[in-house]
């Protein structure tokens, strides 16, 4: 436990009168934070709300940060910090409340989606435009998941470095890269990972990122002794400190209470990140938390009552006071004032917040209720349907929903008055669009609404090895989009592994085409960053097998951002990787269905060899939606025919391609397995057997159209070949062409699957060949399929 200091810091203190200007203003700040903490823990635990976290024991550094937080910055914060916005005036007690209550309407954040603490800004408009950056404080919508903020802070940094040296770039991102990214972090969650590897691509890429760990001694109830080498973060992280040594970061370790020594650290540490796009990580410990960390438990169960009696004395609020009564700013009786008065002022803006949430409430229920008849048959179900939504204090339009579902099922729908029924009908779509929209692009520049353009081949067109014909593609799209960027391992100097950039770094330059270290999650999290900022990053990730390195950025952040946000947010980047056939265990992964399942909200895309990649990079540049892109790895070498239009040909997101007529069965595939099922088509056909091929070219979104469904209907004959172990992506396809496109009614026969094994691919020669499908494989499955 931390030693008292009764000392104030005196070097702070110097210019007193500068500080003591907003002094006042902020402690009344800090007074009304603390007292909107304290409803929330009492809304949480008296049941008009779900759950919280607050920010108290937490105020005076978010209070020295508003001091020098500038309009154009971004703040990447973790689930709290509600002070910094009340300070900068984002936002009212009565907005954080409607969050608290999940009132969707009124929660200007995420549309009720998310829980308290969790804030965003808008960064586009409700045309999916973007608005000026740099006329606002930014924040970029908070998640959950410890330690996830960081690789997007350091994204929205890095941003600004690309904005500092960047040639024609778009306008309203940047002010010459001033910006600074202030990013946020709970002492414990230091422990993951991603801290560390953001750290030290802070100190590598020399990024304009402030970082402030909050210390309050305990993760949830683990003491920082068990989180912590030296149980100091600031100790731990001393190697990466700026010194004579060569670059790094600047690490400052600053008291929680001590109100102007925390003035002082952070505009320093603005004024050195916003000059010299040098990082710094601000430790602010000793401080406490006097509601416990969340309203799941209590915090006397775990600290000691000397600790409780320290963290008593040296709250942040208390030390406030103390200072501001020692330095003679006013006297103790307006102080008292301000008390009352922040307290009136909260629980003013509570009756507001939930009379507001619960009146509009109370009015639908009531609404509802009119529409039965008082008394006619069958009246006892009619009564009992009232009672159930009159005795709920919150009768949320599910409730009602429920209930009204449960009446037709007792009753008969003939026994229910249309506009009763009327009302179920669309309040029930209404709500799911409510809470489902937005999980892609619905604007006008969504990917998927781009105009189809298929290639164009001359009289005789050049083939040329895959990889050369990525080389032309990228060096046609860097000349044209000058906020083009391509990064990642091994990226810049060389062209990445196989070779499709080679060339572009010497032709475009290292600010545009560069390498990184191994670290996926924050590469991810920088092509997040500048994709936000209206820069457009292809970020690498070397082989598919890798990318679930970085699978925690991409699902709990990336794929949910704009359906988190309601709207508010998008960041168009798009991941590039490569997969399939290769030998070995390692580099020939296909195992999708992880990424099927968890990335709804990213475009997943397939192509089965480099001129449909190009199309579908040509898509996914005009539109406003992030993607993946899997290439495949054993088709680098083959040779392919070059369109005349390769910069501008488009393939469209969830329409699959049939390559291949067919009368007799209908295959379904991707990625690689399309040549070997082509060629296996062409030996069926010797025997007679017609085989059609359809390569769904997009997993997410798959046939939007339904096409596949409509080939099945002629040949009423099922097979899907697939790469991905037993069960995983193939059972995705059958699901969707079974079930969403009511597939199943033209089977005359059992679907058939043919996948991977179960274990990985081998690297020897006979184990390679068992353990994905060939040539052969296909044939004989088609054989047995037409054969019952």
């Amino acid at each position: 436990m931390p030693s008292p200091n009764p000392e104030l810091s005196t070097e702070a203190t110097r210019d007193t009168a500068a500080i003591t200007d907003r002094a006042l203003t902020d402690y009344y700040t800090a007074l009304v934070s603390r007292q909107l903490s304290t409803v929330i823990r009492r809304d949480v635990l008296s049941g008009r709300a779900k759950f919280g976290v607050s920010d108290d024991g937490k105020e005076l550094y978010q209070l020295a940060i508003a001091r020098v937080i500038r309009a154009g910055d971004w703040r990447a914060d973790y689930y709290r910090g509600h002070t910094l916005l009340l300070s900068l005036g984002l936002a009212t007690v009565e907005d954080i409340l409607a969050q608290l209550y999940a009132d969707g309407e009124n929660d200007p954040f995420s549309r009720g989606r998310q829980m308290v603490g969790h804030y965003a800004t808008s960064t586009i408009d409700q045309n999916g435009d973007w608005l000026d950056h740099t006329k606002s404080i930014n924040i970029s919508s908070a998640t959950s998941p410890t330690a996830g903020q960081m690789a997007r802070g350091l994204g929205l940094a890095f941003a600004s470095k690309m904005y500092r040296g960047g040639q024609n770039l778009p306008q309203g991102f940047s002010e010459n890269g001033d910006e600074i990214c202030w990013t946020e972090i709970g002492d414990a969650s230091t422990s993951e990972g991603v801290f560390w590897e953001t750290l030290n691509a802070a100190g590598v890429l020399q990024v304009p990122m402030v970082a402030t760990v909050v210390d309050d001694g305990f993760g949830i109830s683990v003491p920082v002794e068990k989180q912590t080498t030296k149980a100091s973060i600031s100790k731990a992280t001393a190697g990466f400190q700026a010194n004579q040594d060569g670059p790094g970061i600047d690490i400052y370790n600053v008291k929680g209470w001590d109100y102007p020594a925390l003035l002082e650290v952070y505009a320093k540490a603005a004024a050195t990140a916003r000059k010299d796009h040098r990082a710094a990580l601000v430790h602010v410990d000793e401080l406490t938390q006097p509601n416990g960390h969340s309203t799941s438990g209590s915090h006397e169960r775990y600290k000691t009552k000397e600790r409780l009696d320290w963290e008593k004395e040296w709250d942040c609020l208390a030390q406030f006071r103390h200072w501001i009564l020692a330095t003679g700013l006013c006297e103790a009786e307006h102080l008292a004032a301000l008390e009352k008065k922040a307290k009136k002022e909260v629980m003013a803006a509570r009756k507001n917040a939930w009379d507001r949430y619960t009146g509009r409430l109370q009015l639908t229920r009531d609404q509802v209720m009119a529409l039965l008849p008082e008394a006619d048959y069958p009246a006892e179900a009619f009564a009992e349907f009232r009672r159930t939504v009159a005795r709920e204090e919150l009768p949320i339009v599910t409730l009602l929903i429920d209930a009204a579902r449960t009446l037709r099922f007792i009753v008969g729908a003939d026994q229910l008055p249309e506009p009763f029924l009327a009302w179920m009908r669309n309040a029930r779509r209404d709500v799911k669009t409510y809470f489902g929209d937005n999980l892609l692009s619905d604007t006008a520049n969504s990917p998927v609404r781009v105009t189809a353009e298929p290639a164009v081949y001359g009289e005789n067109p050049k083939t040329l090895p895959a990889y050369e014909l990525l080389q032309h593609y990228f060096s046609a799209k860097f000349a044209e989009i000058p906020e083009l960027f391509a990064f990642g391992e091994d990226v810049g100097k060389i062209g990445d592994v196989n070779q499709g950039l080679a060339g572009l770094q010497a032709e475009f330059g290292e600010a545009r085409v560069f390498d990184t270290g191994i670290r996926e999650w924050t590469i991810v999290g920088q092509a997040m960053g500048m994709a936000m900022r209206g820069l457009r990053p292809i970020a690498e990730i070397q082989y598919l097998d890798y990318i679930y390195y970085a699978l925690p950025m991409l699902t709990d952040d990336i794929a949910t951002l704009r359906w988190r946000t309601a709207g508010l947010q998008s960041c168009p980047l798009i991941i590039r990787t490569r997969g399939h056939r290769l030998e070995g265990i390692w580099h020939s992964g296909s195992y999708l269905a992880a990424l099927t399942s968890s990335l709804r909200g990213i475009h997943l895309c397939v192509p089965r060899n480099a001129v449909q990649a190009a199309g579908m990079y040509n898509t996914l540049l005009r539109g406003d939606d992030p993607a993946i892109v899997i290439e495949v790895l054993n088709g680098y070498r083959l040779h392919e025919a070059e369109p005349d239009n390769l910069a501008d040909f488009t393939v469209p997101l969830g329409v699959p391609e049939c390559l291949r007529a067919g009368t007799d069965v209908t295959l379904v595939t991707y990625g690689a397995c399309v040549k070997i099922s082509l060629e296996a088509a062409e030996l069926l056909a010797k025997r007679g057997i017609s085989v059609e091929v359809i390569d769904v070219q997009t997993l997410l979104p798959f046939d939007l159209e339904h096409r596949i469904a409509n080939h099945l209907s002629k040949t009423n004959r099922l097979l899907i070949v697939d790469e991905d172990a037993p069960g995983a992506t193939s059972a995705y396809i059958r699901h969707q062409v079974l079930e969403v496109q009511g597939g199943y009614f033209h089977l005359d026969a059992s679907i058939k699957s043919l996948t991977a094994s179960e274990h990985r691919p081998a690297y020897g020669d006979d184990g390679n060949y068992v353990s994905k499908p060939q040539i052969m494989d296909v044939v004989e499955a088609v054989l047995e399929l037409v054969a019952e």
